[in-house]
């Protein structure tokens, strides 16, 4: 069906059940998702110690590979190694953490994800503040000549998709929405019409 929709990537939430109070995908299905699917994976890694990782994720078949800024103490050679892997780098943000953190190393990210909800679970009601981040992001992209795409996660719905589009965001990331919808093909759609 995913194949079949008009979305861009797959995005795959990897959990830890230590840096989120949750568990979900690991390699085996990483790499059978690989196999079928004809969009790029964007891997969002919520885990601890994610540099162990990199290449294993490269080889499960990830295109793009997101890190929180939280998780990595050393986020600039966290960085450079996933690129050095062939994969695209991105960086997330837990709702509490400023844009601004950003600045020596946005110029490095293909990718910078603003979460709008607290990492963990699907189904979570969207933080409006969200709207501010992308903005000041988006200033910070402006502002340094970056080419980071700035994607949102987290109560993404047809009712704030708008409004994040008009704050600079380039992807969106709609699980919850697109898959309790009772077409999630033509929920893609629409989503893509915006």
């Amino acid at each position: 069906m995913i194949n079949r929709s008009e979305a861009d990537w797959l995005h795959v939430d990897v959990m830890d059940g230590v840096f989120v109070p949750n568990i979900s995908f690991g390699f085996p299905l990483m790499e059978a998702m690989k196999k079928h699917s004809t969009k790029p994976l964007d891997v969002h890694l919520m885990i601890v110690n994610p540099d162990k990782y990199l290449s294993d994720f490269k080889n499960s078949g990830a295109d793009w590979l997101t890190v929180h800024y939280e998780a990595c103490p050393h986020l600039h050679r966290t960085i450079q190694g996933i690129k050095e892997l062939g994969m695209k780098a991105g960086v997330a943000l837990n709702p509490h953490t400023p844009v601004n953190v950003l600045e020596d190393v946005i110029n490095d990210l293909d990718l910078v994800l603003i979460m709008s909800v607290n990492p963990g679970f699907g189904g979570q009601k969207f933080i409006p503040r969200a709207m501010d981040k992308v903005f000041a992001l988006k200033e910070l992209i402006r502002k340094t000549g970056s080419k980071a795409l700035i994607e949102v996660d987290g109560g993404v719905n047809a009712t704030n998709a708008v409004g994040l589009l008009d704050m600079g965001a380039d992807a969106l990331v709609a699980g919850s929405f697109v898959f309790r919808s009772e077409n999630p093909i033509a929920t893609i759609s629409s989503l893509k019409r915006l």
